[in-house]
């Protein structure tokens, strides 16, 4: 029998293969009702811990080679292809948001995603620094 996290693991490679449609980066989807109607364009793929980065990053390069900017909606994922975008929602809050995979991290042990400051604002876990949060892959 397969274990949960080798299905999670086949899934986030399968979704790496296929091409992304493009997608309003930060939007944000605050009702159920928003969430539901957009249910078939995500494939759910980890639950796990968030945290975000800024300050002495901002401006350096990222691992896909672009400048890492604090205020557009982005993340680092250790795994997702770069450009990927994926949905995070805090599930402490309920909000969510768009962002697109930039970069590799997070480098601290139990966390699955680095969202960059905009984006941890955007889901309301920028006070808190860390949050629980499911991601999404779009399909």
């Amino acid at each position: 029998m397969k274990s949960p996290a080798l299905l999670v693991c086949l899934s986030l490679l399968l979704a790496g293969c296929a091409s992304p449609r493009p997608a309003a980066e930060g939007k944000a989807v605050s009702s159920p009702a928003s969430a539901t109607a957009s249910a078939g364009r995500w494939r759910a793929s980890q639950t796990g811990i968030a945290s975000w980065y800024g300050g002495r990053w901002h401006g350096r390069k990222t691992a896909s080679g672009e400048r890492y900017n604090q205020n557009s909606m982005t993340a680092a994922h250790k795994k997702l292809p770069f450009n990927t975008r994926v949905r995070v929602t805090n599930l402490g809050t309920g909000k969510s948001c768009i962002v697109r995979i930039n970069n590799r991290g997070p480098h601290v042990r139990g966390r699955i995603i680095d969202l960059s400051v905009a984006a941890a604002r955007k889901i309301g876990s920028y006070s808190g620094g860390l949050s629980r949060v499911k991601l999404e892959v779009e399909r």
